[in-house]
């Protein structure tokens, strides 16, 4: 594993009890690095993204991670019936750093607040979650995750079921988080995306290749990682199918 590396996997297996649902993962990710993680339902990349957060205990290999990091989930999955504004679901962030008997208080309100502006939605705090477009809730759940100001972001699916000006504002928000020195894992399945990262990792209930976009992104790695769920259309491109969220 490279030094300098803010998480990293050498060897790791993983699964839930059985035989392993994920084998042969080697990575490193440094700072300022955005990584697509591809691959098919019941590929492997929920059960990376919780092994990474210690949900799940490595069955070989071995993990070197921070002491914190976020999740920012899909946000089609998220409630949106609860009566909680914006502010209230980016100070659940502070959750995970509070001991189980105290309240979040002023302190933590302001940097519920702060990373609200930082997503560039203060003026939106005190709007109920569930009012919000579906860009929009996408950032406050980023501005959770950097409540608990975690060096290292997994996104999964974050780009799911957003109108284009919005992909656009997450675009721009995470090239900001990078700049600032943050690493980011994001589950898509977006090939055109993943070529403007600065790595890419693809899975199959292994790993089938790690790096570089130009060298990653082949139509050999593609067929090993998607197999027969590839369409090809003119112009190579590659079209993947919709993704319907597993527990692999």
């Amino acid at each position: 594993m490279s030094a300098g590396a803010l998480v990293a996997a050498d060897g790791l297996a993983a699964g839930y009890g059985g035989p392993p649902v994920l084998q042969g993962v080697t990575f490193a990710v440094k700072a300022g690095e955005r990584v697509a993680v591809l691959g098919p339902n019941g590929g492997g990349k929920t059960t990376l993204f919780r092994t990474l957060l210690g949900e799940l205990r490595p069955s070989a290999g071995t993990v070197v991670r921070p002491p914190r990091i976020g999740v920012v989930p899909q946000t089609e999955r998220s409630r949106l019936d609860f009566p909680v504004s914006a502010l209230d679901v980016a100070l659940m962030g502070t959750l995970s750093t509070l001991p189980w008997w105290r309240q979040p208080g002023r302190a933590d309100r302001r940097r519920a607040r702060r990373a609200l502006a930082d997503v560039g939605l203060a003026d939106r705090m005190h709007r109920t979650f569930g009012d919000l477009s579906g860009g929009q809730r996408q950032r406050v759940l980023v501005a959770r995750a950097l409540v608990q100001d975690a060096p290292v972001l997994l996104l999964d699916e974050s780009y799911v079921g957003l109108d284009a000006p919005s992909v656009d504002l997450l675009d721009e928000l995470l090239a900001t988080l990078t700049a600032q020195g943050r690493a980011l894992l994001i589950a898509t399945h977006d090939v055109d995306q993943a070529r403007g990262w600065e790595r890419v990792l693809c899975l199959n209930r292994r790993q089938v290749a790690f790096g570089a976009p130009a060298d990653v992104l082949t139509r050999a790695t593609l067929e090993a990682t998607y197999g027969g769920e590839i369409v090809e259309l003119p112009g190579e491109r590659c079209v993947l199918p919709p993704h319907h969220h597993d527990h692999a």
